[in-house]
């Protein structure tokens, strides 16, 4: 099972480097913030939920990853994918949920939309403002809802 983990991971971030027209920096960001992410994702759920974060988590790692290139730190992405999913999971509608990580100074927060059914899946909009050294880096998607409970981004 631990194998089959590390492929999902691996394969998503290559997939998702296969998707960037953008220089080393990023396409590195992108696999390194696709592994971290993964990582981060593995530790909820369990038997096929726990794949099913691992890979809910490696998109959004890579999603950041490519966003911002190196400069989230492994407690960065967490508190990141955390508000995330608390923002999906329980937010109204332009409500934001805010992290911060004191020990490197970085900080965000996560605005989702109203909710809506595509193909029978609960979806949302998100904007995820993430602050590094002051300046604001915007990434804004869609996130559906599994049958597992974990949100996967679909853009």
């Amino acid at each position: 099972m631990r194998i089959f983990k590390v492929a999902v991971v691996v394969l998503a971030g290559l997939g998702l480097v296969g998707c960037t027209n953008t220089g080393p920096k990023e396409g590195i960001g992108t696999v390194a913030g696709a592994v971290a992410g993964g990582v981060i994702g593995s530790q909820f759920g369990a038997g096929s939920g726990q794949v099913a974060a691992a890979a809910a988590g490696a998109v959004i790692g890579g999603l950041i990853g490519q966003e911002i290139g190196r400069s989230l730190d492994e407690r960065d992405q967490q508190e990141a994918y955390n508000a995330q999913y608390r923002a999906l999971e329980y937010s109204r509608s332009g409500q934001p949920v805010e992290w911060r990580n004191p020990d490197s100074g970085h900080y965000g927060e996560v605005v989702p939309g109203p909710g809506y059914t595509i193909n029978n899946a609960n979806c949302r909009d998100y904007t995820h403002t993430i602050y590094i050294d002051g300046r604001p880096e915007v990434a804004r998607g869609t996130a559906c809802r599994q049958p597992d409970g974990t949100w996967r981004p679909v853009n």
